[in-house]
């Protein structure tokens, strides 16, 4: 529960304020002085009297009617404390910075549970407990430094971490990012991530509110919530990154099927943010790094013009902008030659655009006119220049800084001289402008925000997709296991996934019948076994009814065999698509090349069900293999439409069998024409 008084209180009590700075309840006290709180601030000391200048209250129960407090005291003596506030003295709002609770120990959580009850019974916010506090521009009721530059459209950050946050804030003032408000939620015992995000898009001013949400995320205790609040504001014209710690490979939990072992908590997470609209950050660096590029006017295409007066940055950010998806085009022609006639001789126009270190401030503004107004192919303008040596940085940063609010094109300022051009610099950023002072972080966050797509439709494509027959199927499953090759058949065919001719049967016969029929090469596998390669259950290219029965009564031979599987034998790329079920996300689905890569290469993308079509082309897009799936080298392409034809339907099917909590189709055939399911699982928990 967010309130005013949270937000914008009239009167403030720091219960603990001390004239020690170096301690929480003297910093908080600092901070709120100098941040020029508007408002009423008293101060709960029971051994001082004044404190920086404030007169001080011996025990709460002195105060007036406060709407927020703020408690700098130890754990023990904070619930009778908001209890006596929230009762007799009508706090509403509480922001508790002391730590000792649910984080550490049994009794700590008892103590929290009492601090939330007391604040539900008397409708009070709860920011905390174990966090930094909050600042916004009406109170900066927190203990750290730095305090950032605040803007209404600033950045809105929200952190579940008080240590990390002052770390990205440290990242971001250097940078030059200013922000709007700072949450640090601590335990989350009332207002959790989700909550805040709630509060944002229900509450949601387009021409008041800040457009840029940046997330540190521990904990996801709420998914749908967290996907249904950041999708609006991103609908609403938001722009939201995040960065999920904890989310390694070493969290995943042994599972029997390909998917189970690679579908970690992390492709869950992944998949949430893919169908929010969420840009996946990895770094303070990368995340405040995107915070900086959201400030900026949007990319409206991927091709860059660089402006450099060094050339070997320039040749690096070259390299990162085309290994991450963006272009630096030749640039040639009749304006490019009258650019060079510009510039001093060996300066090079055809892209990157070096100046040289000797290129003027007039030079540097040139270059920019004609990147802007000339090079219609350019979407936009990456300027490097750091301390040649010979040319008076105040001018160019001048120039640079008019261009940037005259330029229709976002121009991205990348000023590497932090150390020798440190008070250019700092007026430069005074001026409300961004710095990327590596040029390599700079493309990888610009690949990653071009890279993520916009949020899922709500809508379920169920066309093709027979939902009573699926149930059918499912209901008719009495026991918890992997379920027979005949039910397989029948959930894809529900889902409209095409399959290769095949047929299951202990007998023979029929078997060499039906190789007869489909014709020649088949397939042989044994039925029974879950890993069927592992115990020589597979064979492949059979091309005679003798080879057929020999190898049927080999593979009858094997442990817990049941039959064997006889399928015509096709050519193709491999695919793979696969699922599990997560708790509190819902299925995540992922996609990948097909066959020994999936567990080999690892390179796979996850998406969470159900799935729209820009979605799954999101995903399939994002592989690192997605040339093979292309057609590279001579060789064609694949079907991509029936591919991802193929995820959205399978994505569908599991929406309504929750049942299944774990599916394999491995491989699926592809070639330019069809793409077909060779061999999948199904794990199903009743």
């Amino acid at each position: 529960m967010i309130n005013r008084e949270l937000l914008d209180p009239q009167s403030i009590v720091i219960i603990g304020g001390s004239n020690n700075q170096h301690k929480p309840g003297g910093a908080i006290v600092r901070n709120l002085l100098q941040g020029g709180y508007n408002g009423t601030l008293r101060i709960v000391n029971p051994k001082e009297d004044e404190v920086q200048g404030i007169k001080v209250f011996h025990d709460v129960r002195e105060l007036p009617p406060t709407e927020l407090a703020v408690l700098v005291i130890p754990a023990k003596l904070c619930p009778d404390t908001v209890e006596v506030l929230a009762k007799e003295k009508d706090t509403k709002a509480f922001i508790i910075i002391s730590a000792g609770f649910g984080e550490e120990t049994k009794a700590g959580a008892a103590l929290e549970q009492r601090i939330l009850d007391t604040c539900e019974q008397y409708g009070a916010s709860l920011i905390g407990p174990n966090c930094i506090g909050l600042l916004n521009r009406q109170h900066h009721s927190v203990f750290t430094q730095p305090i950032p530059k605040l803007n209404p459209k600033g950045v809105d950050f929200v952190s579940g971490s008080g240590a990390t946050a002052v770390f990205i804030l440290e990242s971001a003032v250097i940078k030059g990012l200013q922000f709007n408000s700072v949450w640090s939620i601590g335990n989350g015992k009332q207002i959790g991530i989700e909550d805040v995000l709630q509060y944002m898009d229900e509450h949601f001013d387009a021409e008041r509110d800040s457009l840029v949400k940046l997330l540190y995320i521990e904990n996801i205790g709420n998914p749908d919530k967290l996907l249904f609040h950041a999708a609006n504001l991103i609908r609403k014209g938001c722009r939201i990154a995040a960065i999920k710690a904890g989310s390694s490979e070493s969290g995943s939990r042994a599972a029997s099927s390909h998917t189970g072992a690679i579908a970690s908590s992390d492709a869950a997470v992944e998949a949430l943010f893919r169908k929010a609209g969420i840009v996946r950050c990895h770094s303070r660096e990368e995340l405040t790094t995107v915070g900086c590029i959201f400030t900026l006017p949007a990319l409206k295409g991927r091709n860059f013009a660089i402006v450099t007066h060094a050339g070997g940055p320039g040749v690096m950010l070259t390299d990162a902008l085309s290994k991450g998806g963006l272009n630096v085009p030749k640039l040639e022609g009749a304006e490019a030659e009258e650019l060079k006639t510009k510039l001093f001789p060996g300066s090079a126009v055809a892209n990157p655009i070096d100046i040289l270190a000797t290129g003027t401030a007039e030079q540097l503004g040139t270059a920019i006119e004609y990147c802007e107004n000339k090079f219609d192919d350019i979407d936009a303008i990456a300027v490097i220049y750091g301390t040649p040596g010979l040319t008076t940085l105040y001018e160019a940063y001048e120039v640079l800084h008019k261009k940037i609010l005259e330029c229709k094109k976002p121009i991205f300022p990348i000023l590497p001289s932090l150390h020798t051009a440190g008070p250019e610099v700092a007026e430069f950023l005074q001026k409300g402008h961004v710095n990327f002072s590596d040029e390599v972080t700079l493309a990888t966050a610009l690949s990653q925000i071009m890279q993520t797509p916009p949020p899922a439709p709500p809508e379920i494509e169920l066309f093709g997709v027979d939902v009573p027959k699926i149930r059918e199927v499912i209901g008719n499953i009495k026991e918890s296991g992997y379920v027979g090759p005949d039910t397989v058949r029948q959930l894809l065919a529900c889902a409209g996934i095409p399959m290769v001719p095949e047929m299951v049967a202990a007998d023979k016969d029929e078997l060499t019948s039906f190789a007869q029929k489909v014709g020649y090469p088949v397939v042989a596998k044994v039925v029974g076994p879950v890993h069927k390669s592992d115990v020589g259950g597979v064979t492949l290219n059979i091309r005679t009814p003798e080879h057929l029965e020999l190898e049927f009564d080999r593979m009858m031979k094997i442990k817990d065999a049941r039959g064997v599987m006889v399928q015509k034998m096709l050519k193709g790329t491999e695919l793979f698509i696969g699922a599990k079920y997560e708790q509190r996300f819902g299925h995540v689905v992922l996609c990948g090349l097909g066959g020994i890569f999936v567990e080999v290469l690892k390179d796979v993308q996850s998406g969470l069900a159900p799935l729209s079509y820009a979605e799954a082309y999101s995903m399939i897009h994002s592989l690192r293999g997605y040339k093979i799936i292309k057609g590279t080298r001579g060789q064609r392409g694949i079907n991509e439409k029936k591919y991802a034809e193929i995820i959205v339907r399978l994505s569908t099917l599991l929406r309504f069998a929750t049942e299944i909590k774990e599916m394999d189709i491995n491989p699926l055939l592809a070639d330019e024409e069809d793409v077909v399911a060779v061999d999948a699982r199904i794990l199903i928990e009743k």
